[in-house]
């Protein structure tokens, strides 16, 4: 056996350089590149290692280890998990920096591979910096944080260690079943130690994505509940789009006759000018699809997780639904008591399609009224103004509705945030990206948006990450390249909690576009706070009052703060500015543009016949609070049980 004599951080980055991907024949590297915030933990093991041995590998200096995570979690999601980038941090606080972003990709089902830095393992220089003792165990560090949110994780305490960790650390990367976040704690000693491998553990390794076929029990089972159904419905999930089964799940629709509503993590699969795309599901969805799916007896689910907010926790399909659901993962698939179809999209649709011949949905004049419905609403969304009138409301008229004249005035503001986002989505060019995460926006965009091509959508909202928005925005650009743009839809709450990969785009010359919806406060969550019969409590930004946090509202200048940064930015406050600024920001080349764009808390979307559970208050002194409880209970009893 031939060996080579390499460092354990030399040997691991030499075999990330040898790691590829094979899906339907076709062959590509699997990493890209490396994410990198080089600190005592990992300077001196894997930044040498870098240096000596990335050949083809990219190496990114990353701002904020969370941002540079979630950057690789958006490349990985717009590349439909057929290639990922690495991130690597110093021991503590850097590692810990990056578990919310293995949340996101594990949540998401998406590849992530974090190389935090780790103490000792000779355990010499106890305690070293940022070490956390546990007095009952000392093998315990910071990265064992790592291990709720990762489908892998491992420590390499021998530098021969690496070797199986990594098989079965790319095992778990590249498994559509199972894919997420994958940890590989590395101790700062260890990271430096030699060791002889073999030479056969660098050579070219291929990880075929296998494409699960469905058992013809299965199928048979699926075709005989669809064939019975009176008012059939899909969901078109995340898994449409990366099984890459976009035109295998139209065909099925359009032979079938049966209308789809989609998901975040669907939505783009197919255009949404589709005769038979009823648009978002669920608490972010719009009237056409719930309209339809609480009438549903059958729903057949592709590649979904049937979160809560495609559910409406469970509540908008009626008790007697039944289900049929197309998942690679067995677990996945027997959600909602289902028929499972254990199997990728790909395969089974066309297989299922076959079993069904003949069979049409034997209703297609309420889909075509459900979707001129809410045509009819897109357009009012799209035209709110403000009026400065007494009589003047907001969409989101709660009992803090007085915020949004209150904001007029403090910010000279008068834009509508439904109207923004229209007029943006009619202004972006086809095949553009446009990305969001958290907030009211996400509802927004579900309901409104209007892709611009297939693919063109990238929602993350498996776990609703806050500062997802701007480093995934970096994250998309590297995937997609320069020849098209990508928008972030972020709202100030986002950006204040993280933007630092805007330094980061800056420095590699990368053109990313945040739209920056500033409303002061967390809106969506205002909006739940004081639906549910909460006064206001820190969901605003205001100056403090001798009443507490309920003076004028903050006027933060967030085009100067991108400006000091390097970006090209615009300060928004009227439509002609925003179309304006819009024009003049398509010239821009080579550098990140922010628009700081005021808009007028509660003119957000609201509901369209959804409920979400949450966490309503038994007792109370508040009698809204005991009504918000009445209604919750009304609800669950209404709601399936499992």
């Amino acid at each position: 056996m031939k060996t080579v004599r390499l460092t354990m951080a030399q040997a691991l980055v030499r075999f990330l350089e040898n790691q590829y991907i094979e899906v339907d024949g076709v062959q590509n590297r699997f990493v890209r590149g490396v994410f990198i915030i080089p600190g005592h933990g990992n300077v001196v093991g894997l930044g040498q290692a870098l240096s000596q041995e990335a050949k083809h590998l990219e190496v990114w200096h990353g701002q904020n280890e969370q941002g540079m995570a979630q950057a690789a979690v958006a490349f990985a999601k717009q590349m439909k998990r057929k290639q990922i980038c690495v991130a690597t941090s110093s021991v503590g606080p850097g590692a810990a920096n990056m578990v919310t972003a293995c949340g996101t990709a594990t949540a998401n089902n998406i590849p992530l591979l974090v190389l935090p830095g780790d103490v000792y393992a000779c355990r010499q220089p106890d305690p070293v910096l940022q070490q956390v003792e546990q007095t009952h165990n000392l093998s315990i560090s910071t990265n064992d944080a790592f291990k709720a949110v990762c489908r892998y994780w491992d420590r390499i305490v021998r530098p021969e260690q690496l070797m199986s960790a990594m098989i079965s650390a790319f095992r778990v990367l590249t498994d559509p079943a199972n894919t997420g976040a994958v940890c590989i704690a590395m101790p700062q000693d260890v990271e430096g130690e030699a060791y002889d491998y073999p030479e056969s553990f660098f050579k070219k390794r291929v990880w075929r994505l296998e494409r699960r076929p469905a058992t013809e029990a299965a199928l048979n089972d699926a075709a005989e509940v669809i064939r019975k159904a009176k008012r059939p419905m899909l969901v078109c999930g995340g898994g449409v789009r990366y099984s890459e089964a976009h035109a295998e799940f139209r065909a099925f629709a359009e032979a079938t006759g049966i209308p789809f509503g989609e998901t975040q993590a669907g939505k783009s699969a197919i255009e949404w000018t589709h005769p038979l795309n009823l648009g978002g599901l669920g608490v972010t969805g719009c009237s056409a699809a719930n309209d339809i799916a609480k009438k549903a007896d059958v729903v057949i689910g592709v590649g979904t997780r049937y979160t809560d907010f495609t559910t409406s926790s469970k509540w908008l399909f009626k008790d007697g639904c039944k289900f049929v659901n197309i998942n690679v993962s067995e677990f996945q698939a027997l959600k909602m008591d289902a028929v499972p179809v254990v199997a990728d999209a790909k395969d089974a649709l066309p297989r299922l399609l076959e079993k069904l011949s003949g069979y049409k949905a034997p209703y297609t004049t309420e889909v075509t009224a459900a979707r001129e419905k809410w045509a009819k609403e897109l357009e009012r969304l799209d035209h709110i103004t403000f009026e400065d009138k007494k009589s003047w409301k907001p969409i989101i008229n709660d009992a803090n509705a007085d915020s949004a004249k209150r904001f007029a005035k403090d910010l000279d503001a008068g834009l509508c945030q439904t109207t923004v986002l229209g007029a943006i989505n009619a202004m972006m060019s086809e095949g553009d990206v446009a990305i969001g995460a958290a907030g009211s926006l996400p509802g927004d965009m579900q309901r409104m948006w209007r892709p611009t091509g297939i693919d063109c959508y990238n929602m993350e909202y498996g776990y609703s990450t806050m500062g997802y928005e701007i480093a995934g925005a970096l994250g998309v650009k590297l995937a997609i390249g320069d020849k098209r743009e990508v928008y972030a839809m972020c709202g100030d709450g986002s950006f204040n909690m993280l933007h630092g990969e805007l330094v980061t785009a800056v420095m590699e010359r990368k053109k990313i576009n945040i739209c920056l919806f500033d409303n002061a406060s967390f809106g969506c969550i205002n909006n739940l706070q004081v639906g549910h019969g909460n006064v206001t409590l820190c969901t605003e930004l205001r100056y403090r009052n001798k009443e507490g946090l309920f003076g004028d509202f903050l006027n933060i200048d967030y085009a100067k703060v991108a400006e000091g940064y390097g970006c090209k930015s615009y300060s928004i406050r009227t439509m002609e500015e925003l179309v304006a600024a819009f024009e003049d920001a398509k010239k821009v080349k080579n550098r990140p543009v922010l628009f700081d764009i005021k808009v007028l808390p509660k003119t957000m979307t609201d509901g369209y016949g959804s409920w979400w559970r949450v966490g309503d208050t038994e007792v109370s002194e508040r009698p809204e609070n005991v009504a918000a409880y009445e209604d919750h209970l009304a609800h669950v009893k209404d709601a399936r049980k499992y």
